[in-house]
């Protein structure tokens, strides 16, 4: 069934048939989402606008769609896809671990309000995983104009995401992950899933501002595969 989380009347149209069709709706996976790389001075604001509006908004579009079946059922799960990038920041991707970030606050948040009607949520934060994540990526113009002071740096930030990416979990760990939560009694709020993502949440935990800082700096150093 065709959705664009980009548009409200595709949105609501879809649930509604959704409903009509199934007569409830147990399980919704918010997976839509895309990544904006590209230092933030080479990136317009119509395109951070654009990555929020399927990242962040339409996200909440199809939240708000739902939460009246949820509410009537007095059941019902909430998994929105993160990404440990909404848990540390990394350089030269602002927009897109802006919008991970503002999903970890806003799914924190609705746990608070949703848990009296039996409607739980839960947040899964994959590391890098072997998909096409990166055919799918935006990168502004300047960015790619090695005119840009940042020309260097964002292709070396580039090379080592492509590796990782090439290197990353199958999409059927993130896949576990998520069946694992939905089908608890009582999932977690978090989830990370990939070999790496732990990992890099635990360095985060474990290291200071400055320490952390240096560890992504040291590894962003290092030849790409």
């Amino acid at each position: 069934m065709k959705l664009d989380v980009t548009d409200e009347k595709s949105v609501n149209d879809a649930i509604k048939n959704i409903r009509s069709d199934a007569g409830r709706i147990d399980v919704l996976v918010n997976n839509a989402g895309y990544g904006l790389g590209g230092a933030l001075e080479d990136v317009s604001m119509n395109e951070i606008r654009a990555q929020f509006e399927t990242n962040v908004f339409g996200l909440i579009r199809v939240t708000q769609a739902v939460l009246p079946t949820m509410r009537e059922q007095k059941s019902g799960i909430i998994v929105n896809i993160s990404s440990i990038g909404g848990k540390m920041a990394l350089p030269y991707f602002s927009p897109y671990i802006s919008t991970k970030f503002a999903v970890e606050g806003l799914s924190e948040s609705i746990a608070y309000d949703l848990e009296p009607f039996g409607i739980k949520v839960v947040l899964i934060e994959p590391g890098a995983i072997k998909t096409n994540f990166d055919s799918g990526m935006v990168m502004p113009a300047k960015s790619l104009d090695s005119g840009s002071p940042y020309f260097k740096n964002m292709q070396q930030v580039l090379g080592l995401m492509n590796s990782m990416l090439q290197n990353g979990s199958l999409p059927d760990k993130v896949a576990k992950v998520v069946l694992d939560a939905v089908t608890s009694q009582s999932p977690n709020l978090r989830y990370t899933a990939g070999d790496d993502a732990a990992f890099l949440v635990q360095k985060r935990k474990e290291l200071s501002d400055p320490e952390f800082k240096k560890f992504v700096s040291e590894f962003l150093s290092k030849p790409s595969a």
